[in-house]
């Protein structure tokens, strides 16, 4: 299979990448032949959608703007996995990753269909058989609501897709958590073994992999000081 990682965090050091780096490394250990690319968007020139819809009249599947979203858009297109790792950002998504998700307007038609009572732009690609994946940290201790947005966002952006959304993110890559952030690192570890074995998560690793790793008042004294 084809799989495309978006790294949609602008750090040079993604503490969300560590986690993700750790779900494709057990995807890769199993050893299926894989074509896997990670592709840092923060080092991609997106330019903001125009709204011009010259894409419409085309029906290309192609943007007239001249960056790399283009060439973004193959990769999309040919991948039978797509990935996406990012942090929250203001409880949505990084504005570089949004950008992205703005331009792919030339994959969808102008004509529209009715679906389970909804109106959506019908495709000219065929996304029935791709298999998505969302790996997003914050650096709240808390779980609850933080991601509330993000997810009807993405409800309503991507077809079918796996979410992981958990908190305390910055654990990982800091060494004084090592004791706590390394277990969890190896769930997900596990966790892309299994994603790659059945091409979906169970409802107790996600639990697994959202859990906390240390009570919120010790995260809140722990940046505090």
């Amino acid at each position: 299979m084809r799989i495309l990682v978006l790294d949609a965090s602008p750090k040079k050091v993604s503490d969300t990448m560590r986690a993700t780096s750790m779900f494709v490394k057990g995807i890769e250990d199993l050893n299926q032949g894989d074509v896997i690319e990670v592709v840092k968007l923060i080092n991609c020139e997106i330019k903001p959608c125009l709204g011009c819809f010259q894409c419409w009249k085309n029906m290309d599947g192609k943007c007239i703007q001249e960056d790399d979203q283009n060439t973004l858009l193959e990769k999309y297109v040919k991948a039978d996995i797509i990935i996406f790792s990012f942090p929250l950002y203001c409880y949505s998504m990084p504005s570089t990753l949004k950008a992205f998700f703005d331009r792919t307007i030339p994959l969808v038609k102008k004509s529209m269909s009715i679906e389970n009572e909804g109106v959506r732009h019908d495709s000219l690609v065929d996304f029935s058989k791709k298999r998505s994946v969302v790996l997003c940290g914050c650096g709240f201790p808390q779980f609850e609501d933080n991601f509330i947005g993000l997810k009807c966002q993405l409800n309503m952006i991507l077809h079918r897709y796996v979410g992981v959304f958990y908190s305390e993110a910055p654990l990982l890559n800091i060494k004084e958590a090592e004791a706590v952030a390394d277990p969890l690192l190896e769930k997900f570890y596990e966790a892309g073994k299994e994603f790659r074995d059945r091409l979906w998560l169970s409802e107790k690793t996600i639990q697994d992999l959202e859990a906390p790793m240390i009570p919120m008042e010790k995260y809140v004294s722990y940046v505090n000081s």
